[in-house]
């Protein structure tokens, strides 16, 4: 009987053992921060690619403890998407540093740096203290059957450097190495527009943006005329820094451009003035700026106001201290219509950003609609020393420094600048009201109420416009953000682009970023002070584990199975 019975456990051991392949597969994640779990979007990605990818990470080799916690995740990443990927993405790593000698060395950093992967000095402590630099390349390339995209796995941030910087990168990894996959899977373009004929920022002072937007969009220009369908090709369209009046028909094609789901991101300064007058004297005007837009946007749920801020937290801009009649006199002081605004922790667009520099940036007002449900979102803020004035106003130098030096002039705190509007707005343009532009053609059908859609309104057009420096060579473009004085680049680039991959994602992609993994580390004074402690310890407790329990199984074994154990 005994023979039969395991014959039939040998039998239904088989069969388990062979029906276990046909079973959906089961994996958990007990980590806090879900830190080996990827999202439903990636799984879904990765389960359809038309072509086999290979990414080559240029980090590898004998680096500091840091890049190799980098490089670990990275393969981690890449094997947790190659379980749904159905193993159609292979990885490896090389170290540009490995050659014979220096000649060959350099001859590698010299071909990667050509391709545009920049590399950088990282300095490592050993344990007897000397510090030695390596030159490291924390870049991948994500290559398919048509197609090479480049990915920096280390974003430069003077506020995280060593552990945090490399936290950080890891938390950006899924949705960076998703981001080139997702680019080079396309089979078709999206379009942007940016809305021309009012005045707007030259195709050359938003060249930065543009070329960012390039990687994921294909950009047109134009003004919008008399076609109410000319923006349905459209992804989203971009209104920057406008200084001449809408037309009610533009503002209606735009209108029903919304109410249809299209996305805007809206760039309107709400005040002007002369800058070059201040190199010309030390005062200058600020009057308020009417675009005809303000309707619009109050029905939508903004107001910008005809306001200036000044910040204590600024950029720095050479300015004439001479006095009127004299010889202009520039010196470098912080000039404080110059603020660098704070950046929202708890947004896709915005989190772990640096502030956005602005320029005669005004302060946004919510509007309290009863009549929409619209989810109002505050991106970019003042600090917490900031002076708002109402135009018309004058710019003095003199008043203004020494109203500086007094601290209740600063006793206004955190001013929204800049907010996401998400929801389903109404018209500003009901039929009811019998206002609808004439000589408008298309074959669109009016709308009161719009579908679900999203809008970036940020209370000044100058974040996005680039400086043009003149070179011998010609007129060359500085990267947007960037601040000629303590040449530091600010997150304008950064904030813009998100905000449009945010306005025109409808897959949640952004919220990739939104991850975060918590940084649990040893204490390093105490660790290097009692460090020969610590290695005995870990050396001699297991050892003195096997010798206790050891003897113990083995007299325990004796005493039940007697002598023949």
């Amino acid at each position: 009987m005994k023979k039969y019975r395991d014959i039939i456990l040998i039998i239904i051991a088989i069969l388990l053992i062979g029906t276990l392949p046909l079973l959906p597969f089961l994996r958990l994640d007990l980590t806090a921060e879900k830190r080996f779990s990827i999202a439903d979007q990636t799984r879904r990605l990765v389960q359809n690619l038309p072509d086999d990818i290979d990414i080559t990470f240029y980090s590898g080799g004998d680096i500091d403890a840091n890049f190799a916690r980098l490089n670990r995740a990275a393969a981690e990443l890449i094997d947790e998407l190659n379980i749904f990927a159905n193993r159609h993405i292979t990885y490896t790593f090389i170290n540009p540093s490995e050659a014979d000698n220096d000649t060959e060395r350099h001859k590698n950093y010299f071909a990667l740096e050509q391709r545009g992967l920049r590399g950088m000095s990282v300095a490592s402590r050993d344990a007897n203290g000397r510090v030695t630099q390596n030159i490291v390349f924390p870049w991948a390339e994500v290559v398919t059957r048509n197609d090479t995209m480049a990915i920096c796995l280390l974003q430069p941030d003077g506020r995280r450097q060593g552990e945090q910087g490399i936290n950080h990168a890891i938390e950006n990894l899924e949705f960076e190495i998703t981001d080139a996959i997702r680019i080079l899977s396309k089979t078709t373009i999206d379009k942007i527009a940016f809305i021309e004929g009012h005045g707007e920022w030259s195709e050359e002072e938003v060249y930065a943006a543009s070329e960012a937007f390039s990687r994921y969009f294909q950009i047109d220009r134009g003004v919008i005329g008399y076609n109410a369908d000319i923006l349905d090709d459209y992804k989203a369209i971009v209104v920057a820094a406008p200084k001449k009046p809408f037309t009610e028909r533009e503002k209606y094609i735009i209108d029903q451009y919304i109410m249809n789901g299209g996305r805007v991101m809206w760039l309107i300064d709400g005040v002007q003035m002369q800058q070059n007058a201040l190199t010309q004297a030390e005062n200058s005007a600020i009057i308020p700026l009417d675009v005809n837009l303000q309707d619009q946007l109050f029905r939508y749920g903004v107001r910008i106001t005809s306001t200036v801020v000044q910040d204590m937290q600024c950029a720095y801009m050479p300015v004439n201290i001479a006095a009127t009649g004299e010889q202009p006199q520039f010196e470098a002081m912080p000039w404080f219509y110059s603020p660098l605004l704070l950046t929202s922790p708890n947004s896709p667009i915005t989190r772990n950003l640096m502030q956005v520099k602005a320029d005669f940036a005004s302060v946004l007002d919510f509007t309290n609609n009863t009549d929409t449900l619209i989810k109002k979102e505050i991106l970019l803020i003042t600090s917490n020393a900031t002076h708002i004035s109402h135009t018309p106003c004058l710019i003095d130098i003199q008043t203004l420094m020494n109203d500086a030096q007094n601290e209740n002039y600063w006793f206004t705190r955190y001013q929204p600048v800049a907010a996401l509007l998400q929801g389903r707005f109404t018209s500003t343009f009901p039929s009811r009201s019998r206002s609808i532009p004439d000589s408008i053609v298309g074959t669109h059908p009016h709308r009161d109420t719009g579908i679900d859609t999203r809008m970036l309104v940020v209370a000044d057009g100058d974040i996005i416009r680039n400086d043009l420096e003149q070179t011998p060579q010609g007129w060359s473009v500085l990267p947007l953000g960037y601040d000629r004085i303590t040449h530091m680049t600010f997150g304008n680039r950064d904030f813009l682009l998100n905000a449009l991959l945010y306005l025109t994602d409808d897959q949640d992609w952004l919220s990739l970023r939104n991850r975060q993994f918590k940084l649990r580390l040893l204490n390093k004074s105490t660790t290097q002070t009692n460090r020969r402690l610590w290695q005995w310890t870990n050396t001699l407790i297991p050892l003195i584990f096997l010798l206790i329990t050891a003897p113990t199984a083995y007299a325990i074994r004796r005493k039940r199975y007697g002598k023949k154990a």
